[in-house]
């Protein structure tokens, strides 16, 4: 934003400078090409009277002394003439016979003065030519044609733009440094303001905003900081009301399942079914505590991700991929289903750590274990694609319906084919969390030609580092 005020700023300043420059400039040039007009002129008028007074007396002595003086003197040559074209004294070179020289004579003898009309520029070279008739009133007694050089009058006139640029060069100096104090008077406040908005918007607490710039901008900057100690309170409860009602209800749920343990050895045989139903609940609700203790914490990291730099962190997919296919080949194979892994050639380096990795890669092969069924094949596979890392899992369960895509990521939502299993609805949205804070996201699409295809794209990061791990320990969810 900055860039852009200043440009526009300093678009009005060039527009502003420019419109007093340029008259000034050309008028500059006008004033000196008068001055050397109103030169010549005089000088054409001193031959003129001496022509006049050479025709009355027939003596061209003073006529021809002064003329050459001039000539020798100030280097332009003269021709002067009679009524009849007659060279009375022509100096420098020119002469009478001059074409140029010619028409300019015959237009001085019919009682015409010529002058040069053309403004002077500091680039002009070479000269002007100037005529005017000897004689009083409409007696034409001679004529005299000067050519007068404009080197001298256009060296006058760069020095005068010369002054008059640097001028304008210091009074553009002078926007410019004005500008950029404007600028960042007004667009410092709105900097640290967007900085503050993004943490807040991260869920992060936002820095306080420094009363700024116009007072616009400083009542803006005050009600911010009100409505973002606001905000922040009422985040920081809420996450504190998940983080603490999960774990105040451990101790409760403990001490619940050492009863009903305990309660067991005591009960008849008719009461089998209701005690497995009762311990199924309890895992149910366990589940469900440790999985909002891990969706609020990946909702906070996701935050903090936002607006911090996490590019360092790199991970190679293909070995975090390996350790999980170890870790939960037996646990597909007890539930009657077969894991492949189809590892890539290369390694494939994603910008997120090897536990994130690990964690959003134990989600998806638990969500399919158990929603693909017994008999099932499930593929664990790493690609790229472009600069970002893939990995893959894809089922040939029963899959999902296309209105039931849209949904698998929603909070607490599960689909309705269980197969007897319970989930807590929670699993794919703290996987969706956790990529989302590395800048990657969550692809849920259909099989072929049945099934479920889950995709983890994560931008792709420097080469793994030495002795980086691709083991961690994830948390298990439900098909949410």
């Amino acid at each position: 934003m900055r860039t852009r005020v200043q440009a526009a700023l300093l678009v009005f300043a060039v527009l502003a400078v420019a419109a007093f420059a340029v008259p000034l400039l050309l008028f500059t040039a006008s004033d000196r090409t008068q001055q050397l007009v109103l030169s010549r002129s005089a000088d054409l008028d001193r031959f003129a009277s001496l022509m006049d007074q050479a025709a009355a007396t027939g003596d061209t002595s003073a006529l021809t002394a002064e003329a050459r003086r001039y000539t020798q003197l100030y280097g332009e040559p003269l021709v002067v003439t009679d009524t009849r074209r007659s060279p009375v004294v022509e100096t420098g070179g020119m002469r009478a016979a001059d074409p140029a020289v010619a028409q300019l004579l015959d237009a001085a003898l019919r009682n015409q003065t010529a002058r040069p009309s053309a403004a002077l520029r500091p680039w002009s070279r070479g000269y002007r030519m100037f005529a005017e008739p000897a004689g009083t009133g409409t007696r034409v007694s001679g004529a005299v044609v000067l050519r007068a050089s404009v080197a001298t009058a256009a060296d006058d006139l760069t020095r005068r733009w010369a002054a008059v640029l640097a001028g304008t060069a210091l009074v553009a100096l002078a926007c410019t440094v004005l500008a950029r104090a404007a600028t960042g008077w007004v667009v410092s406040p709105l900097r640290r303001l967007d900085r503050a908005v993004g943490q807040l918007a991260a869920g992060l607490p936002p820095e306080q905003t420094r009363a700024g710039g116009p007072p616009e901008l400083r009542q803006l900057a005050t009600g911010f900081n009100r409505m973002a100690r606001t905000v922040t309170a009422a985040l920081e409860q809420q996450r504190r009301l998940v983080a603490d009602t999960s774990h105040q209800m451990r101790n409760p749920m403990a001490a619940l399942r050492l009863r009903v343990d305990a309660l067991h050895a005591h009960l008849p045989s008719s009461a089998d079914r209701t005690y497995t139903g009762v311990t199924t609940e309890l895992d149910r609700l366990e589940n469900l505590l440790d999985d909002l203790l891990a969706l609020a914490a990946a909702e906070h990291r996701a935050g903090e991700l936002t607006v911090t730099d996490g590019s360092d962190a790199h991970c190679d997919t293909t070995e975090v991929a390996a350790a999980q296919y170890r870790l939960w080949e037996p646990v597909a194979r007890r539930a009657g289903a077969r894991l492949i892994l189809r590892s890539a050639p290369a390694p494939v380096t994603a910008a997120c750590t090897d536990r994130e990795l690990a964690q959003v890669t134990d989600i998806l092969l638990d969500n399919a274990i158990k929603y693909a069924g017994p008999g099932a094949e499930i593929s664990l596979r790493c690609t790229t694609e472009g600069a970002r890392a893939i990995l893959t899992v894809t089922d040939d369960g029963p899959g999902l319906a296309t209105e039931e895509l849209a949904l698998a990521t929603t909070r607490f939502w599960r689909s309705g084919r269980q197969n007897g299993t319970a989930g807590t609805g929670l699993g794919l949205a703290i996987a969706e969390q956790l990529l989302a804070g590395r800048g990657g996201r969550l692809e849920l699409g259909a099989g072929r030609p049945r099934g479920l295809r889950a995709r983890v794209v994560v931008p792709g990061g420097r080469a793994a580092a030495d002795g980086s791990s691709g083991a961690g320990a994830g948390a298990e969810g439900g098909l949410s």
